[in-house]
């Protein structure tokens, strides 16, 4: 049984903090940081069976053209990612009541829709790119037991190397995505690797009163290359995400929609139409 210190429940006996049970859950997620981008999936929904609000975690279940889909809010950054994932595995392979791992797996795809900033001025704002592979700056998966198999080992090796971190930085990981979801969601899509930074400044190169300590790490970052592909973009979450599924036994993607082009210094701050098309497309792909 695992203890109500480690496993944290509300009184109605859901998740503690993105309060649903497994009975609430569809398989295919959407996991999104925006809470107000839920709102996206109420105009696309044929019916809703649930939703709640807790913090900046906007949960809504329901059915688009008879499939059922959960969109989950996550709020920004891999601590956030750390509590929903493994709450959402939590919901779906945990029997809450007697706390005890339930005898069968229950898989979840999970789907990041967000936003990034592309470090490549040919991969223009308004695209979209699949994350084929992740790497996490943040350090997460260091706090959890894992072997070389689970993770892309040459490729953290190879990535270490290149970029020469000092050792007061925390070792990067890298994750490859299900490769399920990307031949399912991903077609005509950029492919790329993407970078999780622990945070939005001086994590992502940017220079406001504190200089950053790596003084170039975009274009060192947007020289590295595995399998054919670069690094395209830079996020705050899709690290965690693959990580943590891969280590739960979950299907993981992430898909973000270019906001920001670092090498050409553009931005787009509407982009409300192109959201709902992108999450509109995802989901039809899924049918």
């Amino acid at each position: 049984m695992i203890k109500s210190s480690e496993l944290v429940l509300a009184p109605s006996g859901s998740l503690y903090h993105i309060n649903m049970t497994g009975d609430n859950l569809a398989d295919d997620i959407f996991l999104v940081g925006d809470p107000a981008r839920v709102n996206m999936f109420k105009e696309l929904f044929d019916s809703i069976e649930f939703e709640s609000l807790n913090r900046e975690l906007h949960a809504l279940t329901g059915t688009y053209k008879g499939h059922r889909f959960t969109a989950l809010s996550t709020g920004m950054g891999c601590d956030n990612i750390d509590i929903v994932v493994t709450e959402l595995d939590a919901a779906a392979n945990i029997d809450l009541k007697s706390r005890t791992v339930k005898t069968s797996h229950r898989t979840l795809n999970m789907i990041r829709i967000g936003t990034s900033g592309s470090l490549h001025s040919e991969i223009p704002v308004g695209s979209l790119v699949a994350s084929a592979y992740a790497i996490g700056l943040d350090g997460l998966l260091n706090y959890y037991e894992h072997n070389d198999n689970q993770l892309e080992e040459a490729m953290t090796q190879a990535f270490c190397s290149h970029m020469q971190f000092g050792e007061r930085f925390a070792r990067p990981y890298c994750v490859k995505a299900s490769q399920e979801l990307l031949n399912r969601v991903a077609d005509k899509m950029t492919l790329g690797i993407t970078a999780t930074a622990p945070g939005f400044y001086a994590p992502q190169g940017r220079n406001i009163r504190i200089a950053p300590s790596i003084k170039d790490l975009n274009e060192k970052l947007s020289a590295f290359k595995w399998d054919g592909l670069k690094v395209t973009n830079l996020e705050m979450e899709t690290s965690a995400i693959y990580g943590l599924s891969a280590l739960m036994g979950h299907n993981a993607l992430t898909v973000c929609l270019i906001i920001a082009n670092r090498a050409d210094g553009t931005f787009i701050n509407e982009y409300h139409d192109l959201m709902k098309n992108s999450i509109t497309k995802i989901m039809d792909s899924l049918l």
